[in-house]
C-alpha cells in the first residue's frame, strides 16, 4: 500500500532533494521562468507560491523568515520582495503557470516550463 507516500523523491536522498529544490527556487527567482521536468515543476510550485505570499506581507518578520527560507541569501530575497511580489499585491495565489512541452529526446521525460504569470 502507498498510504502517506505523497512526496516525489526523484531518486535522491533527502539532502539531494533539498539541494535540487534550492537550485530550482533560486533559478526561478533569478530568471522568472525555467524549463524542467513536469514532476519537478509540480513540486516547485507550492514552494515558490508560499514564498511570494510571504513576500507580499512586507513586515520585518516575514522578510527575515523569507531570507531564512531562501537559504540565507539576501539578493534573491530582495528581488522577490521588491520586484516580483508587488506585481501580485491584490492576488491571493496562482502566481505561477506550468505549461507542458513535448517529451525530452534522450529519455522521453515529460517536460514543462514553470513561470511567473
Amino acid at each position: 500500500m502507498r498510504h502517506h507516500d505523497n512526496i516525489r523523491r526523484f531518486g535522491r536522498t533527502k539532502n539531494g532533494r533539498t539541494a535540487l529544490m534550492k537550485g530550482l527556487v533560486l533559478s526561478m527567482i533569478a530568471h522568472g521562468r525555467i524549463e524542467t521536468t513536469e514532476a519537478k515543476a509540480k513540486e516547485l510550485r507550492p514552494a515558490i507560491e508560499k514564498m511570494v505570499t510571504l513576500a507580499n506581507k512586507g513586515t520585518l518578520a516575514s522578510t527575515r523568515l523569507l531570507v531564512s527560507r531562501i537559504y540565507n541569501q539576501k539578493a534573491p530575497a530582495n528581488k522577490l520582495i521588491k520586484e516580483i511580489a508587488p506585481k501580485y499585491k491584490g492576488q491571493t495565489g496562482g502566481y505561477t503557470r506550468i505549461s507542458k512541452l513535448k517529451p525530452r529526446l534522450g529519455d522521453a521525460s515529460k517536460m514543462a516550463v514553470i513561470e511567473f504569470i
